[in-house]
């Protein structure tokens, strides 16, 4: 492979060009100081990048997104922070501090938080509505960030970033679609931009450290910011001496699948909007969104012009993502899916940043380094947490069997089925290609209980098999492999039974084939347990496709094809039914729960506690981390 990171221009005086992007951790403990979690998280990302953008920090303690958030508001901070910077000076690493004004989307679940914006609307899709600003909170907005920036000095960060996008308080003002005003910070681009700049400017007169601005080169909504306006506004950025512009998309108000890079939107788009800034303004651009293989990396340097690069859910899956592409690490790619599962998950349900495939994020044990002696495995199961298993006990220098009589991946080998979830075959490639490439044994029968007595321990990953409901006249029925190739029905009337996860996935790639789709959940939600980004834009889908849903329903017989439900106590028939699908629920399945193999037995995933993919992995983890 050829890397074209040697070409790089020097203008940011780091010592290469790839950035972490900034990402929410919620790893603080409320008082907005930094932690040793912070500091082992960074650390473990720093070393082969030329700058890390921490999460975003607070430039108020009114003014947080979440209440474990990072501060730099005041000088208790500043201890905390130069631990942070001086570990990344360590790496040879440069430190930028991201300073942002959340405006309304300050965390309304905060207690004294402040709303501001340029208008007093609220967010669209909720929160709350805010105080117009008039010329004093505008002087105290920019009092703060001056603050801010002498803290940064300070505590000895190399480069600030500006908030100016993703519907922050900036964009509030640069966003025609958000910005009402009718005096002079309203109405005209060159009006919108005003405050904005004021800002910029009483930070140019406070420091001499390199400013980059972050912007959306679009909002992705119609009437919202779009990139002829922030052409002209890099333009005048440039005039400014700003040293580089990170350029990303959407508003986290109206537009949070481009906010977050999620799968559900085409990778690139924020790649063309940064080649076409540079093209047109001349200026270094910072190239983000969903940069997560090394074939990314090289389009972007080869074709794109890519001056930086800036990654962050891919450090996260991996942290040796960017050594691995410099030939710097060894190792396959754990690979980022964007799936927002468990980072923005984690987030959002005050668990901390966590990750999908990459267990070691948001650990809470103890990560065992003794040498244990070298032991005879036997894992039962190639789904994820049997191959998550071997890729634990292999690496600590075990010999290990797995025993799995159908493809690797399990029940996960149909989860990247679904409309726009192809990315999620990348976790499943990426055990095959380690088993491969390490030359693991696999054995490929059904195991018996005669196959395991010859090892020191047995791992049991058999997973969960589907729950079939007792209905009168149920008898053939489907659960999630209808949507293998061979089996999608196309031009049929289809009932599923339970709209949970599963449930709400198969809908949605049914009616991808002009199929008539049934509904039917007992309880009084649909997509239960489904990530929320997904969850939004399936079930906003739904509204224009041929689907009926039927909530607090339960399905009490089937008569031939017709199927005879209860609503709410009501009855209820429909009729012409082709097929069924069931997806009601799994249960573990453990094959060797009650016999005496005569070794130590564990079981681990689905087998143990039916549960999510990054359940399954964790526990995998956790395990090997325990016996190894």
């Amino acid at each position: 492979m050829q890397c074209y990171y040697l070409s790089f221009k020097d203008m940011l005086a780091l010592k290469n060009q790839f950035i972490m992007a900034t990402v929410k951790t919620a790893y603080g403990i409320g008082d907005g100081k930094i932690t040793k979690k912070h500091l082992h998280f960074y650390a473990l990302r720093a070393p082969h990048l030329g700058a890390l953008i921490p999460e975003p920090l607070y430039i108020d303690k009114a003014l947080r997104e979440l209440p474990t958030q990072i501060g730099i508001d005041s000088e208790d901070k500043i201890d905390g922070l130069k631990a942070l910077t001086s570990m990344l000076h360590s790496t040879g690493t440069k430190a930028i501090a991201h300073l942002n004004h959340p405006g309304r989307m300050a965390n309304p679940k905060i207690p004294g938080n402040e709303f501001i914006s340029s208008t007093d609307k609220a967010c669209e899709v909720g929160g709350i509505a805010p105080a117009r600003m008039n010329r004093e909170s505008m002087d105290r907005v920019i009092a703060q960030f001056v603050n801010a920036v002498e803290i940064a000095e300070k505590a000895d960060f190399d480069i600030l970033e500006l908030q100016f996008g993703h519907g922050y308080l900036m964009a509030q003002f640069i966003s025609p679609f958000v910005n009402d005003r009718s005096d002079e910070y309203g109405g005209s681009f060159v009006n919108r931009i005003k405050f904005p700049l004021e800002v910029l400017d009483a930070i140019i007169k406070t420091t001499k450290l390199p400013i980059i601005i972050r912007l959306s080169g679009d909002e992705m909504i119609p009437q919202g910011i779009h990139l002829h306006e922030m052409i002209a506004l890099a333009k005048i950025l440039k005039k400014r001496g700003v040293a580089a512009i990170h350029v990303s998309a959407g508003t986290i108000c109206n537009t949070p699948p481009w906010y977050f890079q999620h799968m559900f939107v085409p990778k690139a788009k924020t790649w063309e909007m940064a080649y076409k800034i540079k093209q047109e303004v001349g200026i270094d651009c910072i190239y983000v969104g969903r940069i997560n293989t090394k074939k990314d990396i090289d389009l972007l340097l080869h074709d794109f012009d890519a001056d930086y690069i800036a990654v962050g859910r891919a450090l996260i899956a991996d942290p040796k993502f960017i050594g691995k592409y410099l030939n710097k690490e060894i190792g396959i790619i754990r690979p980022c899916m964007a799936c927002s599962d468990g980072c923005l998950g984690g987030v959002k349900m005050g668990k901390g940043l966590g990750c999908l495939v990459n267990p070691e994020v948001n650990y809470s044990g103890l990560i065992s380094t003794k040498e244990q002696p070298r032991k005879r495995f036997a894992v039962v199961g190639g789904g994820l947490a049997g191959c998550e298993m071997v890729y634990r006990l292999h690496e600590k220098g075990h010999f290990v069997s797995l025993f799995e009589p159908n493809d690797i991946g399990g029940q996960f080998d149909l989860a990247y089925l679904p409309p726009k979830k192809q990315t999620l075959k990348k976790i499943v490639d990426f055990y095959k290609e380690y088993l491969l490439e390490n030359k693991i044994d696999i054995v490929r029968k059904e195991a018996q209980a005669s196959d395991l007595r010859g090892y020191d321990e047995v791992v049991v990953a058999t997973g969960s098999k589907a729950i079939k409901p007792k209905i009168p006249g149920l008898k053939s029925f489907y659960w999630a492999e209808i949507l293998l190739e061979q089996n999608m029905p196309e031009n049929k009337n289809i009932a599923i039974i339970g709209g949970g996860l599963i449930g709400t996935e198969v809908a949605h790639k049914l009616l991808e084939n002009n199929n008539k789709v049934f509904l039917i959940e007992l309880m009084s939600e649909i997509a239960r347990g489904m990530e929320m980004i997904e969850k939004k834009l399936t079930l906003k889908s739904f509204k224009t496709q041929n689907i009926e849903l039927f909530t607090s329903t339960q399905l009490k017989a089937v008569k031939g094809r017709q199927l005879v439900l209860e609503k709410e106590g009501q009855p209820l028939l429909l009729d012409n039914i082709d097929h069924i699908v069931i997806a009601v629920g799994l249960k573990s399945y453990h094959p060797f729960e009650a016999e005496d193999l005569k070794v130590p037995v564990h079981f681990i995933g689905d087998a143990k506690h039916v549960a999510k993919a990054q359940n399954a992995i964790a526990d995998a983890f956790d395990l090997a981390n325990r016996l190894a």
